[in-house]
């Protein structure tokens, strides 16, 4: 079921409406790589200490320690995330299907075009009612309650009175399901399924987090699931299936198993890692799964190692995002 909030509506009056897609970004180039980690690491939702002065020296600090890594880390894929590109190539695509009528952009968390940027626009534009949908299928406070959070009070900060209406996630959507499947399949090329283990990589949290009460990890257990008896129902059956963690930052307890752990853990040599967080590719999925965990692979002795691609702009993916803005309406 698709959960969302409706602040307010008037159906009966002709607004001018705009649908939001809401990520977290990534740098459009190498300059931008500081710009992401330290707009990152000063969201309160990501920090949590209660002193914000506390907050922005580690802040400071991570950024300084990271950045030229991470720069590394960037050139390695082509000098910038492709995350905002390939959104960009999926608004066209939404466009292209909900037609003029209703204005499609995207805001990105950390890096531009961010909530100023595109709330000044579309208040110049005339916009009164938009459709914030975060692209991400899971929710987290880290991630959805941030990007929903950041577009909000940056609407009230100039002064637009726009009414919104707000997905939380969608995860169970059927015909999103259908397109991280239809990307399985391509990661397959015709192989038999029953050949390979599946690994269903999501990003993780730190697992205090959870245990304050945030459903992430209970949507990603929930979403594989869900995915996983879609596939069954199509034939699909793999030699064993999973769920791993990627991503972990600092000594704290993160959500286990680890991504690493699990590899060495596998019987087959065989196996398709499924970035079932992400919607749209980014540096952990084009470096992180098909690089760093694709040496890691190669050392443990592993005769196939494969990443399915996001769902990006897939047309399924295309197809979720007009659907989910007509049950909103």
């Amino acid at each position: 079921m698709v959960h969302f909030l409706q602040k307010q509506t008037d159906n009966s009056i002709d607004m001018k409406e705009a649908i939001i897609l809401l990520n977290m970004g990534g740098p459009n180039n190498l300059n931008e790589v500081e710009m992401f980690l330290h707009n990152m690491f000063n969201d309160p939702y990501i920090l949590r200490m209660k002193s914000k002065m506390l907050r922005k020296f580690v802040a400071g600090m991570i950024t300084l320690t990271r950045a030229e890594k991470s720069q590394e880390i960037y050139r390695q894929i082509g000098g910038k995330s492709p995350l905002v590109s390939l959104t960009r190539s999926l608004v066209e695509k939404l466009q292209d299907q909900v037609g003029e009528e209703v204005v499609v952009d995207f805001v990105m968390r950390y890096t531009p075009p961010m909530a100023q940027e595109v709330c000044t626009r579309l208040k110049n534009k005339g916009v009164e009612k938009v459709y914030l949908i975060p692209l991400y299928p899971q929710y987290s406070t880290t991630t959805t309650q941030s990007s929903l959070d950041d577009f909000e009070t940056t609407a009230h900060a100039i002064g637009w009175d726009v009414i919104t209406v707000e997905i939380k996630h969608f995860f169970a959507h059927p015909t999103y399901n259908r397109a991280v499947a239809a990307r399985v399949l391509e990661a397959l090329r015709g192989d038999d399924a029953s050949q390979y283990e599946i690994v269903f990589s999501a990003h993780g949290l730190p697992q205090k987090i959870i245990d304050e009460g945030d459903p992430y990890q209970r949507h990603v257990v929930a979403h594989v699931a869900l995915i996983r008896e879609l596939m069954e129902k199509e034939g699909i059956r793999f030699q064993d299936v999973h769920l791993a963690y990627q991503s972990k930052v600092g000594p704290m307890k993160w959500l286990e198993p680890s991504l690493e752990t699990m590899l060495r853990s596998l019987k087959s040599k065989k196996v398709i890692i499924v970035p079932v967080a992400f919607t749209i590719d980014n540096s952990e999925t084009d470096f992180e799964l098909s690089i760093e965990y694709a040496e890691i692979a190669h050392e443990i002795g592993f005769e196939e190692y494969r990443v399915c691609r996001c769902p990006n702009d897939h047309p399924l993916f295309v197809q979720t995002l007009k659907e989910l803005y007509e049950k909103m309406k």
